[in-house]
C-alpha cells in the first residue's frame, strides 16, 4: 500500500516513515503543503498522512484544495493533543480521521488501513475470491483455510488487485501502489510477483488482459 506521509519535522517525518516501511506500507516522504498538493494532484496514493502546521502550504489549505478539486484520497490528519480546534477544522474541510502527536505507530498503521478499506468499499476484515482469503489488518493470506506465505511485496500486488476487484490494473499502476520513489523497478518485476503468486496460489486467480494489463474476479460467493 503506497501513502504519502506530509510532515515537515525531519525527526518525526523520518521516524515514521522508516516505522510505517517497517509495517510493510511503502512510502513517500515530503516536507510542506505545496509539495503535498503536487504529489497528490499527479500520484496515485491509497492515502496520505497529513500534518497541519506545515511550510508554505498549511495543511488545512492543501486539504481545501484537495476536496476542492474533488481528489477523494483518503486523508488522515496528524494534530496535537491539545488541538481540539485544529481537529474540528481539519475535519470539517474533508478529512476522514485523525491521530494525535506523539504518534502511536501501530494505531496510526491499523487507522491507515481502515480508511483504505472504507474508501474501496470494504468495511470487512478480509477480501474473498476464489478460495483465497486476504486479511489486509494480519497481512496473512490463506488458500481454501491453508496458509500461505507471500513476500511483502507478493500480498501487496494482491492486496491491491483484490482491493480492484472486477477493475483492469495496468502494469504502471501496479508498480505505483508497490513501490516508494528512488527505487529503481526492474521492466519485468510485475510479471515475476504475478508469476510467483499464481504458482503459490491459482494458475487462473489472475488474469492477463493483453496490452492493457492484470485483473481478479470479483467474488460472486459469500464468505
Amino acid at each position: 500500500m503506497r501513502i504519502l506521509l506530509v510532515e515537515d519535522d525531519p525527526l518525526l517525518g523520518d521516524g515514521l516513515q522508516a516505522g510505517l516501511r517497517q509495517l510493510g506500507f511503502q512510502v513517500d516522504w515530503v516536507r510542506d503543503g505545496e509539495a503535498a498538493e503536487r504529489e497528490l494532484l499527479a500520484g496515485e496514493y491509497a492515502a496520505t498522512v497529513l500534518d497541519l502546521g506545515l511550510p508554505r502550504k498549511t495543511g488545512l489549505e492543501v486539504l481545501q484544495a484537495l476536496r476542492a478539486r474533488r481528489v477523494t484520497t483518503p486523508v488522515l490528519v496528524l494534530t496535537a493533543r491539545d488541538g481540539v480546534s485544529e481537529r474540528i477544522r481539519g475535519l470539517d474541510s474533508g478529512a476522514d480521521d485523525y491521530v494525535l502527536k506523539p504518534v502511536d505507530l501501530h494505531e496510526l498503521a491499523a487507522r491507515l488501513r481502515a480508511l483504505v478499506r472504507r474508501a474501496n468499499g470494504q468495511v470487512q476484515d478480509q477480501l474473498h475470491c476464489a478460495g483465497v482469503v486476504l486479511e489486509p489488518a494480519a497481512r496473512q493470506v490463506s488458500l481454501h483455510g491453508e496458509a500461505v506465505t507471500l513476500s511483502a511485496r507478493e500480498f501487496d500486488l494482491l492486496h491491491a488487485l483484490m482491493r480492484n476487484a472486477g477493475r483492469v490494473m495496468t502494469r504502471e499502476q501496479l508498480e505505483a501502489q508497490l513501490y516508494s520513489w528512488g527505487h529503481e523497478v526492474d521492466s519485468n518485476a510485475i510479471e515475476v510477483h504475478i508469476h510467483h503468486l499464481r504458482r503459490k496460489l491459482q494458475p487462473t486467480l489472475i488474469q492477463t488482459v493483453r496490452g492493457v494489463g492484470y485483473t481478479v474476479q470479483r467474488d460472486t460467493q459469500m464468505p
